[in-house]
């Protein structure tokens, strides 16, 4: 696994992470408090159908019912408390950094929008109707590319097993990151599950995240000026 390190300490009030972990959390909990029926029941009226939104038509008839709310409200749905376990993970790991500098605001925007972005790319490439897509893996994946489009040179820690030990070795992030965009690739065409598990939706996420990141740098940069006074 790995972690960030922090190169300074900074004193900026986080907020949006904080509250997107604890939604997260929240709605697993009341989603699992409920019977087997009561939770398919949960991930049918608030998750993302596939089979829909790709015409112009279908878009109209979305918004005017509401149901492209769906594009959101399917982030906060997931299968199980593992599923949501790594996405808490990967969300404090490269949300907290992201953002401290971006702004809470920004950072909102970000996993939202990005999310909805993922989540619609795996109703297009799931060509099968019907299939319900939850979870907000594709929101974190948004997260991972704005993180590296925001620290290019970050390095993360890695711990690695070595015999009887656990070494702690640090490894520029865009190496690992760059593992993880290849392996989401791979395994969209040819990797176990797929239907399953929405790789389309990660590989679109992270796209959008290293897109949002770089149109909104200098937006960033005025503000990380302001908060030092410059």
């Amino acid at each position: 696994m790995f972690v960030g390190i922090q190169t300074r300490r900074q004193r900026r009030l986080l907020w949006a992470t904080p509250l997107l972990f604890a939604t997260l959390w929240v709605a697993y909990i009341v989603s699992a408090m409920r019977a087997p029926a009561g939770r398919i029941a949960t991930a049918l009226d608030w998750g993302v159908l596939t089979g829909g939104l790709d015409s112009m038509a279908a878009w109209q008839a979305a918004m005017t019912d509401g149901s492209v709310l769906r594009l959101v409200s399917g982030l906060f749905l997931h299968a199980d408390w593992i599923h949501l376990l790594g996405n808490l993970v990967f969300l404090l790991i490269f949300g907290l950094p992201a953002e401290r500098t971006m702004g809470g605001r920004r950072f909102l925007l970000l996993f939202l929008l990005g999310g909805a972005v993922a989540n619609l790319a795996a109703v297009l490439a799931i060509g099968a109707p019907d299939r319900v897509v939850i979870g907000a893996s594709g929101a974190v994946s948004a997260v991972i590319g704005a993180y590296l489009a925001l620290f290019p040179g970050a390095r993360l820690g890695v711990v690695l097993p070595l015999g009887l030990f656990l070494e702690f070795v640090r490894v520029p992030a865009f190496l690992l990151i760059g593992l993880w965009v290849l392996l989401q690739v791979l395994f969209a065409y040819s990797g176990p599950a797929f239907g399953a598990v929405a790789w389309p939706a990660h590989i679109a996420g992270f796209l959008f995240g290293v897109v949002f990141a770089l149109l909104t740098k200098a937006a960033i940069a005025r503000r990380l000026r302001r908060s030092r006074g410059y």
